[in-house]
């Protein structure tokens, strides 16, 4: 797959590139990223990448260094040194990570520590699980009839217990459609501290799993029922969790299952009683 004609930038010895690999369909890389897989001497990546993106850089060593949620791992401090090492050994380093590196990757902790340690870097943006795996799944987050904000937030600090310092009750009130990362664990608590806050209990969610992937599934479900359906369903992460009305707009943009010969269910699930082009 050779790249357009232009000016690519050049992966140089000692740099390190931290670069966002997307949700997981190795057609939502980068050209940037894909440059980078074909120079790099070396590409530690996390556990999110798929095989068929590593398999564009044959010439590289592969380091694994992915970080799952009550599974062995590679300590932070450690990844973040092994790259300084890797750079001060003249190598061309890639550091892939799913999504993008700076939203939720804990690639501003790593960009600071080479920073820090004299390494020149480069920043390559990815697609975003909380936009492309929802895309994938029809959900779009945001929607004019719908909402005017998206939050994003993570399910879980740095020690993995439920996050207390975010203010469920001002997220609640001041964000129409809520994304939430790694929330699987905590789901539980999540859910209790939105009802607490006010959100109905028939409001949408929706989880999506291994998204982007032909793993890909989806479970729609409301707020008060949710925890309750993931365990039936048996749903498991990595997921992306959708609340809010948004979540509505897959009765008719499950573009996947048109794909595969369904129907649309509604071909006007917010009941605006008009054309969409008419807004």
């Amino acid at each position: 797959m050779p790249l357009p004609q232009g000016q690519w930038p050049v992966l140089e010895k000692g740099w390190v590139w931290l670069c966002g690999a997307g949700p997981g369909d190795p057609g939502l890389l980068t050209l940037h990223a894909l440059n980078a897989l074909r120079q790099a001497d070396v590409v530690i990546y996390d556990a999110l990448v798929q095989e068929a993106i590593l398999a564009w850089a044959p010439q590289a060593e592969h380091i694994y260094a992915g970080k799952r949620g009550g599974k062995p791992s590679a300590k932070q401090r450690d990844i973040s040194l092994r790259l300084v090492d890797l750079a001060r050994e003249g190598k061309r380093v890639l550091r892939l990570k799913g999504g993008d590196p700076f939203v939720f990757g804990r690639g501003g902790e790593e960009a600071q520590t080479l920073v820090q340690h004299g390494i020149p870097i480069r920043i390559i943006p990815g697609i975003s699980a909380g936009i492309g795996g929802l895309a994938y799944a029809g959900i779009p987050v945001t929607h004019r009839d719908v909402n005017q904000s998206v939050t994003f937030v993570t399910g879980h600090d740095q020690s993995g217990n439920a996050t207390s310092s975010l203010d469920w009750t001002a997220i609640s009130k001041g964000s129409q459609v809520i994304v939430i990362y790694m929330g699987m664990k905590h789901i539980a608590h999540i859910t209790a501290q939105l009802l607490a806050a006010g959100r109905p209990a028939t409001e949408p969610v929706a989880i999506v799993t291994t998204a982007t992937t032909e793993q890909q599934q989806v479970l729609e479900t409301t707020l008060g029922t949710c925890v309750a359906d993931i365990e039936a369903a048996g749903a498991e992460p990595p997921a992306i969790i959708c609340v809010g009305r948004a979540v509505a707009m897959r009765q008719v943009l499950d573009w996947q299952g048109q794909m595969a010969g369904e129907a649309p269910r509604n071909l006007d699930p917010l009941g605006r009683g008009r054309p969409a082009e008419s807004a």
